[in-house]
C-alpha cells in the first residue's frame, strides 16, 4: 500500500509488539500503537525524510522554537471498525485541509492533503489490529506539527516534524452519551476575533487550563466560554462547538475568527438541514438562551466534536446558578444525530455526503 507514497517503512518485529489494552481499559489518550508517521521539513529540502516506524520519544535541543514561541498544530479525527469488519475514516482530507490552514496561520509549512489521506490510510492499515471493536471505541489520530529548529529569537522557525500518532480510545466523557454539566465563564476568555482562536494550536488549549481547573472544583465536565469583548454572546465549548435547539431552530454560534470549524458541526449542519431542520448559524447571548429555558423554548442543547461525536449538556451553571435543560434528558435529535452520524462513520448508513473513506 505504501510502496509508491515515497514512504519508507520500517516495522516493529512481532515478537516486540505491544500487548492490546481490553476493552475496559482503553480511556482517552493513554494507549499508544507500535508505529507512527514522521517526516521533516527545512527550507533547503522541503518536505523530506518520511517514514513509518517504531512508535518513539523525540530528542529536542532545549532551544527548539515549538518551546519558547509555540508554533504547534495538530488534529484530531478517528478510525473506525464498521460493516464487514471493514476499517473507515471520516472526512479526513479535511482534517489535513484545515490543518493546512491552520499551518498558514501559524506560518508553517504546508503539505499536501491528498497524499497525507493515502499515508495514513497505509500507516492504519499497517495498525489495523489496534482499531477496536467494542461499542463505542475507535482508533483516535492525531496529526501534529511542531517547530523544531534550535534557536532564541521571534520568527518562523526553518525546521519542523510533522508525525501522526494513533491511539485506541473509548468514550471521551465517563457520562458517555448521558448529559454533562457546563460552566459559563464570564470572567476569562479563550479566544479573540482576529487572534488565533479558528486555529487548531496548542495555545489556544493551554489557555483555557485555568478555567478549565475552576470548572472541575465546581462538578462540571468543559467549560463554555463566551466572547472576549463583551462577555456576552456565546463561543463554543473548551473541546467542541455548541448547539441549541429553540423552538424549530437549530442555532449554532457562527465562525467569525475566533471559533474553530468543526468538522463534526458542518456535518451536523448538513445532516440536520437535509432533513428539514431549520439551521440557522447567529450570534445568541447567555442571556437568550437562559430565558427561552425559563419559558420553556429551548429544548436541547449539546457539543460536537470528533472525541465525543455529540455531547449532550443537561445543566449550565453560570454566576453560581445552575440551570437545568430538558430535565437533564438527552433529547430527540441528539439522539437522532449520534445515531446517524455513527452509522455513517461505521458503513451501515448511507453516506450521501460522500465523508467516509474506506481504508482496505
Amino acid at each position: 500500500m505504501w510502496e509508491d507514497l515515497e514512504v519508507t517503512v520500517e516495522k516493529v518485529p512481532a515478537d516486540k509488539r505491544k500487548e492490546k489494552p481490553s476493552a475496559d481499559k482503553l480511556g482517552f489518550g493513554v494507549h499508544f500503537t507500535d508505529h507512527m508517521f514522521l517526516m521533516k521539513w527545512d527550507r533547503e529540502r522541503g518536505w523530506h525524510d518520511s517514514k513509518i516506524c517504531p512508535y518513539h520519544d523525540f530528542t529536542l535541543n532545549p532551544a527548539a522554537m515549538v518551546f519558547h514561541y509555540g508554533q504547534a498544530i495538530f488534529e484530531g479525527l478517528k478510525a473506525y471498525r464498521g460493516k464487514d469488519n471493514q476499517l473507515f475514516l471520516f472526512r479526513p482530507k479535511d482534517n489535513f485541509e484545515r490543518m493546512n490552514n491552520s499551518a498558514l496561520r501559524m506560518c508553517m509549512p504546508r503539505f499536501s492533503a491528498e497524499k497525507m489521506v493515502k499515508i495514513l490510510k497505509a500507516l492504519i492499515y499497517l495498525e489495523k489490529d489496534w482499531v477496536p471493536a467494542a461499542e463505542g471505541a475507535t482508533l483516535y489520530i492525531r496529526p501534529t506539527m511542531i517547530a523544531t529548529e534550535p534557536t532564541l529569537g521571534v520568527k518562523p522557525s526553518g525546521v519542523y516534524y510533522f508525525y501522526i500518532i494513533l491511539c485506541p480510545v473509548g468514550a471521551y466523557y465517563a457520562e458517555g452519551c448521558n448529559p454533562t454539566k457546563i460552566y459559563i465563564s464570564d470572567e476569562y476568555v479563550r479566544a479573540v476575533k482576529g487572534g488565533v482562536g479558528s486555529v487548531k494550536t496548542g495555545g489556544n488549549y493551554a489557555a483555557s487550563l485555568y478555567m478549565s481547573e475552576i470548572a472541575k472544583k465546581a462538578g462540571c465536565t468543559q467549560v463554555l466560554w463566551l466572547d472576549a469583548c463583551e462577555h456576552k454572546y456565546i463561543e463554543e465549548v473548551g473541546t467542541s462547538n455548541i448547539f441549541f435547539k429553540i423552538g424549530d431552530q437549530l442555532i449554532t454560534p457562527p465562525l467569525e475568527g475566533s471559533i474553530l470549524g468543526g468538522l463534526t458541526r458542518d456535518s451536523v449542519l448538513k445532516l440536520a438541514a437535509s432533513w428539514g431542520v431549520d439551521v440557522v448559524e447567529r450570534q445568541i447571548a447567555i442571556d437568550e438562551v437562559l430565558a427561552a429555558n425559563e419559558s420553556g423554548q429551548l429544548q436541547e442543547v449539546f457539543g460536537t466534536g470528533t472525541a465525543a461525536v455529540i455531547s449532550p449538556v443537561g445543566e449550565l451553571l453560570y454566576k453560581d446558578r445552575t440551570h437545568v435543560i430538558n430535565n437533564c434528558q438527552t433529547g430527540p435529535l441528539s439522539t437522532r444525530l449520534l445515531t446517524e452520524l455513527q452509522a455513517i462513520q461505521k458503513g451501515y448508513q448511507d453516506d450521501p455526503f460522500r465523508w467516509l473513506v474506506r481504508v482496505a
